[in-house]
């Protein structure tokens, strides 16, 4: 039998250099413990759930005790709900299934000519491994592509002759995920997947408002090479109002329009957009990084899907050779920030042809749907449209999402890993800012999920006694504050950490 779930955090630490410190102490409850027993668990539970204001919306509850196999508590654990980015679970789960936890990604940048007296006869292409982890995440700095360049530089080259080339076959060019909304597509949770990132695919804009109302606001995008040609229709708001921006971009555009009102003196407002075309994105950043160490570029960045031929690289030498963070760590950013490319990246890497062909997210569906048949799912049980849970199309239930955490919990290879990477209530993550000084402190560790009209929240949770638990908890077609669910979810957990027999 594993240990509680409180245990895991010590695990981790012997286990990696990098893990979770130890849970805080939760602070003194000043409210009476609840009744004990599992019917008066039942009892609370049921409670919860039947509150006048989601009279018409649809819950799918599954709790169980991971050291009996007791199911503790249900409500419809069998009914088909979107789970928004509970649908990440399930593609975590099977990525380390089939890629294991120590998996890497590779991304190379490769001369098609020879080297003479510092002049690089030929192209720079970067070839994609879709690492989605290149360049760090968009806060983070100096960039991979200014190491890059060190690395050339200290090659003794001095000049390009010719073009800095994107190669991304090794995923389709498909980029969007089934059934994304077009009102989605250009915030930067929706960024198109590539066979070559950069910066997470996002670019970051910030807004200089004017000294009084009805004034226009500047706005500039971050980092530059970003391709994207922006329309600003920004007014200065009153200064003790709230920012409110809009952005909109259709597929293939490179236009993008920014609207809305940001206050008076509020300058730290920023909001992150996607670019249509990632691998051109990479490229004219590396470009960009040559030209500030003085290595002059004489062609410009560009897809090699846009050449009349693919560069012929094979023969080339290896300049440089940049490996990734593990999956683990990719993981850790993928459930505790819930990060979308991460997790349709992963769909298609799981789903790379035998034969070396471009990855899809078709094919990793595929793979996915073997996986769970292994693990006694069958497809009947679910429907998957992408990695991210972005998509509508989406449909799991609470007990799929009960047995894919069983799954990763009792088995040696997945345990420490996988609860590792989940958000830490009260502590971080996505809900980081939930169940502060309650006994769910620094004890559940679960996936959220969130799209218009539907939460999630699935994981585990220590109870009082000492006993582990896991938990889905799923609601859908409700009509009132998305805060109002989070709410009724929070309180179920934190009844479940104060839960004794």
């Amino acid at each position: 039998m594993k240990h509680p779930l409180f245990a895991v955090l010590v695990v981790a630490a012997l286990a990696a250099g990098c893990a979770q410190k130890p849970a805080p102490t939760v602070a003194p409850r000043t409210l009476a413990q609840p009744k004990s027993g599992v019917k008066a668990l039942k009892s609370d539970l049921a409670s919860y759930y039947q509150t006048q204001t989601f009279q018409n919306a649809v819950w799918g509850v599954l709790v169980k005790s991971l050291s009996t196999g007791e199911t503790l508590y249900s409500l419809h654990p069998d009914t088909f709900l979107m789970p928004a980015s509970n649908m990440k679970v399930v593609t975590m789960a099977a990525a380390a299934e089939r890629l294991g936890w120590d998996f890497t990604f590779t991304t190379k940048v490769v001369a098609t000519g020879p080297v003479d007296g510092g002049v690089l006869k030929g192209d720079l292409v970067i070839v994609g491994s879709g690492d989605p982890s290149l360049g760090g995440r968009p806060t983070e700095g100096p960039s991979v592509v200014e190491r890059w360049a060190d690395q050339i530089r200290a090659r003794g080259i001095t000049r390009v002759e010719g073009r800095i080339v994107g190669h991304d076959n090794v995923f389709d060019d498909e980029g969007l995920g089934q059934g994304w909304a077009w009102d989605y597509l250009a915030y930067g949770y929706a960024t198109p997947v590539s066979g070559l990132d950069f910066n997470e695919n996002v670019v970051k804009l910030s807004f200089a408002p004017g000294s009084a109302a009805g004034d226009p606001v500047a706005v500039t995008a971050r980092p530059d090479g970003n391709g994207l040609s922006i329309e600003a229709a920004v007014r200065t708001a009153a200064p003790d109002g709230a920012a409110d921006v809009n952005v909109a971009r259709l597929p293939g555009s490179l236009k993008l329009a920014v609207s809305g009102s940001v206050p008076a003196g509020k300058t730290d407002f920023t909001q992150t957009v996607s670019v249509e075309n990632p691998t051109v994105f990479m490229a004219a950043a590396f470009r960009q990084a040559l030209l500030s160490r003085g290595i002059d570029v004489e062609g410009g960045a560009i897809d090699a899907d846009e050449l009349p031929a693919p560069p012929d690289f094979t023969g080339g030498e290896t300049l440089v050779s940049y490996t990734s963070p593990p999956l683990s760590e990719i993981g850790k950013v993928l459930l505790k920030v819930s990060q979308n490319l991460y997790a349709d990246t992963l769909l298609k890497a799981i789903g790379r042809p035998a034969d070396g062909g471009p990855a899809t997210a078709r094919e990793g569906r595929r793979v996915l749907r073997e996986v769970l048949q292994g693990w006694g799912i069958g497809p009947d049980r679910y429907l998957q449209a992408d990695g991210s849970g972005l998509s509508r199309y989406n449909y799991l239930t609470a007990d799929v999402l009960v047995t894919i955490l069983t799954r990763m919990y009792t088995d040696d290879r997945h345990y420490v890993p996988f609860i590792t990477a989940l958000p830490v209530a009260g502590v971080d993550g996505t809900i980081a800012g939930r169940m502060k000084d309650t006994r769910a402190q620094g004890n559940a560790r679960a996936k959220t999920g969130s799209i218009a009209n539907a939460r999630a929240l699935s994981g585990y949770v220590t109870s009082a006694d000492g006993e582990p638990l896991v938990f889905s908890m799923i609601v859908n077609n409700f009509n009132v504050p998305q805060s109002e669910a989070d709410a009724i979810i929070d309180r179920a957990v934190v009844r479940l950490a104060e839960f004794r027999r």
